[in-house]
């Protein structure tokens, strides 16, 4: 982002010796995107931020995927999975956002996970690429390196690569976590070429909430020996590995900080949808972008207006797509008659045609409003279906526009059971 924010004590002159009141350096850390080329932010540390008395590895979930072969759309049920750890000892145990995260899609650009938590989380990094945790339902906070998130129901809660991190529920909070391989800006099509959101966007500066104040570890946590996990690039089956990296000192020590890069939170009630005439492709929708893929809310709304309009969406195939929609709100026109449900989420794959049930065509004549919320990721590379979704898959769905609710090969094999039964 291209929005300064300066919280907490900075030097008047960057990279200049700045003490506190009894003399003590305190250590400036420069945290930048794309080899200094981009968006950074200056942090004011008490202690060494560099200062690891050890490294261990950490075994991250698991990252398996398996291809959608053969092709087929997807219905998955994420309230059916549970996301505890019944063979994990200790606090850990009680779920958290970041160690009982199941990965239900995923390819080499993104990963898609979702998590019910209860419990704080450890201090935890990703320095793969950022973070874009959707929050259909809770409240809690997140506590950084710059400071406190408050978060709740409709949040997106946007986290810069390599922010150190904990997940502190108030309450049960399902979360939907959207993990890149890059950075998840606006679309540069909001952007002046300056970065300042423009007036067709629809959001603006002042509805994205950074922390508004430092966050201090105080008293003997301040200096004793404390773990971060970390997820980073390495060999492992999904090119992913962790490691714990011990400190000296507590991350929570940043005095103050400035700067265009620090994590933020959106809700999607400040979305303002864009409608037309006749309905409006999915592009009016987006909110975010990452490389090779989007981020879209459909949000409740008044829809068409031309005499003739059919509100829900044409059949489309988006060659150059995978289509994911999580159904977190209302009652999505589109797919009244397929089973999906609050929870739910479809996988639309590039390659074949999707869109609304041949019912929900007709109902939605003369309709002027619809109360739905549904996020959506679009994909530019095929998207594998991880362990969270082969868990919960609704076998039926894809056959659903056909009005079946079986593959043609396994009613054929019942018909020939019952002429078997009969000769």
């Amino acid at each position: 982002m291209a929005y300064y924010r300066s919280v907490g004590e900075v030097p008047r002159t960057r990279h200049t010796a700045f003490r506190d009141p009894d003399g003590n350096l305190r250590y400036e850390e420069l945290m930048g995107e794309e080899g200094f080329s981009s968006d950074s932010s200056l942090l004011y540390h008490r202690g060494v931020p560099s200062a690891i008395v050890d490294s261990r590895a950490w075994a991250l979930p698991d990252l398996s995927t398996t291809a959608n072969h053969p092709l087929k759309p997807r219905h998955l049920k994420l309230h059916d999975l549970t996301t505890h750890d019944e063979d994990r000892e200790g606090p850990s145990r009680e779920p958290n956002a970041v160690e009982h995260r199941r990965l239900v899609l995923g390819n080499a650009d993104v990963r898609i996970s979702y998590v019910v938590a209860d419990a704080p989380s450890p201090l935890y990094r990703n320095a793969v690429g950022d973070e874009c945790v959707y929050v259909e339902s809770g409240s809690g906070t997140v506590e950084t390196v710059f400071g406190v998130l408050a978060y709740r129901s409709g949040d997106y809660v946007v986290l810069p690569r390599a922010t150190t991190h904990r997940w502190v529920p108030a309450e049960l909070s399902r979360l939907y976590a959207i993990e890149a391989n890059s950075h998840i800006t606006p679309p540069r099509r909001y952007l002046s070429r300056f970065g300042q959101l423009l007036e067709h966007a629809p959001y603006c500066e002042r509805d994205l909430h950074g922390p508004g104040a430092v966050h201090l570890v105080e008293g003997p946590e301040a200096t004793q020996d404390v773990d971060v996990l970390v997820k980073h690039r390495g060999n492992g089956p999904s090119g992913l590995v962790g490691t714990r990296l011990t400190y000296a000192t507590h991350p929570f020590d940043v005095v103050g900080w400035d700067g265009c890069l620090y994590p933020y939170t959106f809700n999607v009630e400040d979305f303002m949808p864009i409608t037309g005439k006749v309905h409006q492709p999915p592009p009016v929708h987006q909110v975010f972008e990452g490389h090779n893929f989007v981020v879209c809310n459909f949000c409740p709304r008044k829809v068409d207006y031309h005499e003739g309009s059919i509100p829900v969406p044409y059949y489309h195939s988006n060659v150059d797509s995978d289509e994911v929609m999580f159904y977190v709100g209302g009652d999505y026109e589109a797919r009244k008659g397929s089973g999906i449900g609050l929870g739910s989420i479809s996988l639309h794959p590039g390659g074949y045609a999707h869109g609304p049930q041949p019912s929900a065509i007709e109902a939605s004549i003369g309709v002027e409003y619809f109360d739905e919320l549904a996020v959506m990721v679009d994909t530019f590379r095929p998207l594998e279906l991880g362990e969270a979704a082969l868990a919960v898959e609704d076998p039926a769905y894809a056959w659903t526009w056909s009005g079946r609710s079986r593959p043609r090969d396994e009613v054929g094999s019942d018909a020939a059971k019952v002429e078997r039964a009969r000769d």
